[in-house]
């Protein structure tokens, strides 16, 4: 596909206004949206390469192919003593577009209570109400054809935009084992329910970010592509950003641009405005760290100049929690898994994706549930687990941000604090297939963890002059570590309640058997507490290490309600690393929300600064 190309020489020439430092989900969303205004002059700067057209990236039943490849950053985290001293792989997307082009294609909101947390601690016209124009802004909801409503379809189409971007649609075909998920959770009491409404709690059939050619649709594809000839908009891909240029004028500290390397090549690029950092919750506060800003302890291990002081960067870390368990069931579902094991079926697959737009090649996992912890879990329970933590917390019990974690974990509020989707196809590696057999997957995964970690630039290595964008970060999200050894709890509780899922009817018809873990004689929870030290993993949503301070300002945060970088007058973060504290969703359309609002609030401050003439 032929795009708009532009040397790194002639990139480093131009004069931007905004110099966006990450061409990823919200990068590409603040560009486009600022260069709708042909007077301002946006340049981007993205590590990976475009993938347009590549069938890892667009087709919906390939989901999870694109990870392990050059499309991948592929960063671990280092070894984690609540998980037995394992270290996880953590994919984030090395492509232009991030990881909006390699995700799993879930489009979903979270509860009100969730943004309107992030309010009460500060940063306001963070609150629900403030946010809905803008998730409406990203969507263009497709509406469902007659022939879908038989996969119980439960929407309100006013909850949904309709001439956004990012495109957003009902499978047409699901697993066999779609049409039992919703009656067997009936059956246990969880009610179906509308789920962008303002809570999530019950079961539902899943959103997708799939157009209406049943290819992806995401950042590069819809905010970049249709825009890519404005001559007020230049992107360049492959290129590492070094850091933000920092400068002291009158007494504060202005972005100026940033230095970059692109083909073994140093540049530098120039922001006569500002410079924007949408790096994603991974990279934003390395490339701060980078720049001199951070812990001063770590900034000068890696022989980094501090230029300001601020503990807050890279803390924070909050990742979801996932388990899995397999099952075996009916041998005669269609399946994605015989794709990778028979080579003429997946032929077959992708010839009538291609001729018919049907199919394997388009089911993706959409039989979802999300529940409050209060049903599966006795209220005395849940009250010991809050009790256990504001001990352990201590003085610090008090802090705004632990208050609001407290507050949803004891919350009578219809919150959804674990997630459950089945998949027939089978999701953990470590178990081996039999032939002859199928299986499906019940996936958990913990909405709000107490888990908080970090993460960092290392010290410098040895035999370099100081710590570069080109060494690994350390990553330490502490799981079930400290305050976190209760999300093991919940996560045990939850898998027993996960099991009896799948011995429910009419689901338990469709399924033979649990082979992993292997049954237990006593399925009490304490049988579950050991499979999930050794068997959890991250679902991949890392938010809030670059968080909004709110009203305790830098004490707590990275950056101010109009997520400028405390200490600076020009530099921002964009994406979903000022979260706050977690949300209870995947957070795809959360971050086009925030990057919209983002790009709202620069235009904004833009015209007030041509007001005041300072500008």
């Amino acid at each position: 596909m032929s795009l708009p190309k532009i040397s790194p020489s002639a990139f480093a020439t131009c004069q931007f206004d905004y110099l966006i430092v990450g061409g990823g989900t919200a990068g590409l969303v603040v560009a486009s949206r600022l260069t709708e205004d042909p007077n301002i002059t946006v340049g981007v700067i993205e590590a990976g390469s475009p993938g347009f057209g590549d069938p890892l990236i667009d087709l919906p039943g390939r989901f999870g192919e694109a990870i392990h490849t050059k499309y991948d950053w592929e960063f671990e985290t280092t070894t984690q003593e609540g998980l037995g001293d394992r270290k996880l792989e953590w994919a984030r997307g090395k492509v232009l577009g991030g990881s909006s082009a390699i995700n799993f294609f879930t489009w979903m909101r979270g509860n009100k209570q969730d943004y309107d947390s992030w309010e009460e601690l500060g940063n306001k016209g963070w609150g629900w109400e403030s946010m809905l124009p803008f998730f409406r802004n990203a969507e263009s909801f497709i509406h469902p054809d007659p022939d879908q409503q038989k996969h119980k379809l439960d929407y309100r189409y006013e909850n949904h935009g309709s001439s956004g971007f990012i495109q957003t649609s009902y499978s047409k075909q699901h697993g066999a084992h779609h049409m039992y998920w919703h009656e067997t959770l009936e059956n246990m009491g969880v009610q179906r329910r509308p789920t962008f409404g303002g809570s999530n709690v019950g079961v539902w059939t899943g959103l997708t970010s799939v157009n209406s050619d049943m290819k992806r649709s995401y950042a590069a594809n819809e905010y970049y592509l249709p825009n890519a000839s404005r001559e007020n908009f230049k992107v360049i891909c492959d290129s590492i950003v070094r850091e933000v240029i920092l400068e002291s004028i009158n007494g504060k500290m202005k972005a100026t641009g940033a230095r970059f390397e692109s083909a073994g090549l140093e540049y530098v690029a120039f922001a006569r405005k500002e410079v924007i950092v949408s790096c994603g919750s991974v990279q934003s506060p390395l490339i701060l760290e980078l720049s001199g800003i951070g812990n001063p302890d770590i900034l000068r291990a890696a022989n980094i100049e501090v230029k300001i002081e601020n503990k807050n960067v890279g803390e924070n870390l909050q990742d979801r929690l996932m388990v899995a368990m397999v099952y075996e069931i009916d041998p005669s579902a269609p399946n994605a898994d015989d794709l990778r094991a028979n080579k003429s079926l997946a032929v077959a697959a992708d010839e009538e994706y291609e001729n018919h737009r049907t199919g394997l090649r388009t089911i993706l996992p959409c039989s979802f549930a999300y529940l409050p912890l209060s049903h599966f879990m006795e209220e005395d329970e849940i009250s010991r687990l809050a009790t256990q933590v504001r001990n352990s917390w201590g003085a610090k019990a008090n802090s705004p941000r632990n208050q609001s974690l407290l507050e949803k974990l004891t919350s009578k509020k219809p919150l959804g604090q674990m997630e459950f989707v089945f998949d027939a196809r089978n999701w953990y590696p470590v178990f081996e297939l039999e032939d002859g057999k199928k299986y499906g997957t019940l996936l958990q995964m913990l909405q709000y963890p107490f888990s908080t970690g970090g993460l960092h630039i290392p010290p410098t290595p040895l035999g370099k002059a100081r710590t570069t964008s080109d060494d690994k970060p350390i990553i330490d999200p502490k799981y079930y570590q400290g305050d976190g050894a209760l999300d093991r709890e919940i996560m045990a509780a939850g898998l027993e309640f996960g099991h009896k899922i799948t011995k429910t009817a009419p689901l338990c018809n469709f399924i033979k058997r649990r082979v992993f873990p292997p049954p237990a004689k006593n399925e009490e929870a304490e049988d579950f507490f050991e499979y999930v030290k050794y068997h959890t993993i991250s679902d991949w949503h890392p938010t809030g290490t670059c968080a909004m301070g709110g009203s305790e300002g830098c004490k707590y945060g990275v950056v101010d309600e109009r997520l400028k970088v405390y200490g600076t007058t020009n530099l921002r973060c964009i994406d979903a690393s000022i979260m706050p504290v977690q949300i209870s969703c995947h957070p795809q359309a959360t971050v086009y929300a925030i990057a919209e609002k983002g790009a709202s609030m620069i235009l904004e401050d833009l015209r007030i600064q041509q007001t005041d003439g300072n500008f």
